[in-house]
């Protein structure tokens, strides 16, 4: 009898400490940069934003609107932002240095680059993220789209958008869920294939 309890107590003892040890290692691995970017997003969504696409004078670098307005590439942003990434700077130094392969002159008449919002435009965050990142292949298969990639769309032919894939699921498992703000604000959202996508991209460590 005695025999049995010491290997019940022996078991007890390996199953433990095994679980201990798994314990202790899932919480060792270190998040991806595109996990962190999936929770900056996320975080986003507890700060109430209306929808304003008015053309606003901001400080550089670093400079944001106020925190309660903002558009979809404010979004992204501010998710990179709350990572060390200032797209405002980043996107301006490759403008002023590559001004003809942005569509500044032909889309909106820019003659210059402009710190206050040629990163807050869909079109040139896509040229930005091409350049500077990994233009990945846009596909009608969900698995396609992983954590932390961006993906743009164009709503009714017309209206370009942006938005951050995180690492929440659809209701039904089938979807990764979105932060992106389309006029509601900044929200969490099953809408991946909502819109019509045209670009897909990844950036940052």
């Amino acid at each position: 009898m005695k025999s049995f309890y010491f290997i019940l107590l022996a078991v007890t003892f390996f199953t433990c400490s095994q679980k201990n040890n798994e314990t202790a290692y899932t919480e060792s691995v270190p998040q991806t940069f595109q996990d962190k970017l999936s929770e900056a997003a996320i975080s986003l969504t507890k700060v109430d934003v209306t929808y304003d696409p008015s053309y606003t004078a901001i400080p550089y670098p670093n400079g944001d609107v106020p925190k309660n307005k903002g558009v979809c590439t404010d979004v992204v942003i501010r998710a990179y932002r709350k990572l060390g990434i200032d797209l405002q700077k980043e996107v301006h130094e490759d403008i002023k240095a590559h001004f003809s392969l942005y569509p500044n002159l032909e889309k909106w008449g820019l003659k210059k680059p402009d710190p206050n919002i040629d990163h807050r435009r869909v079109p040139n965050l896509e040229v930005f993220f091409t350049r500077k990142g990994e233009k990945l292949a846009v596909s009608k298969i969900a698995d396609a789209y992983k954590t932390g990639d961006l993906v743009t769309w164009m709503i009714n032919d017309k209206l370009p958008h942006i938005g951050i894939i995180t690492n929440k699921k659809s209701p039904d498992g089938k979807r990764p869920m979105i932060v992106h703000n389309v006029g509601g604000g900044q929200v969490l959202e099953d809408c991946l294939f909502d819109y019509e996508i045209v670009g897909h991209f990844s950036y940052g460590n």
